[in-house]
């Protein structure tokens, strides 16, 4: 059996201020938190050929804005799917949503969340998620993987 392992979130959002004060936020809380300003930073969107296998997942939450440099939320999630991602909660949060991006966030199975929105609100979803999280799940360790470009992406994460 898999150790218990910590919640793992990756955190897509571009704005400094909000991505390092919701890190610090979900760090104090006890979660595994990789953060990134936008998702082309993200070592799991850097490689082409990354997958998770067939018993795996790269995190149990992704948190992600909508509008970021060099490519949407959506986008990112759209990517991910593709790449047979299971995770199985992910959240988009803008301040502005068009019918067409709140249709493809929700056919993604995305909880949506408009800025501004009582930072207390993420944290229940999260919570919640929580909740129905398998303790034992074999999490995806793509940061320890020996690979020159994952380490050095995620090495600059850290920091």
């Amino acid at each position: 059996m898999p150790p218990i392992t910590k919640i793992r979130i990756i955190l897509l959002e571009d704005t400094d201020s909000i991505r390092n004060s919701l890190k610090k936020m979900l760090t104090v809380l006890g979660y595994e938190v990789f953060s990134f300003p936008n998702p082309m930073m993200c070592p799991l969107q850097t490689k082409p050929d990354y997958r998770c296998g067939d018993n795996q997942t790269c995190a149990d939450i992704i948190v992600s804005d909508l509008d970021m440099p060099n490519m949407t939320g959506l986008n990112f999630i759209e990517n991910q799917r593709k790449r047979n991602c299971k995770c199985r909660y992910v959240a988009l949060m803008s301040g502005f949503w068009t019918e067409e991006n709140l249709s493809r966030a929700h056919k993604l199975g995305c909880k949506v969340f408009t800025k501004p929105f009582p930072v207390q609100a993420l944290f229940e979803w999260i919570d919640e998620a929580k909740r129905h999280i398998e303790p034992a799940r074999e999490l995806r360790r793509w940061f320890e993987e020996n690979d020159p470009v994952l380490d050095a992406a995620c090495y600059r994460m850290r920091q």
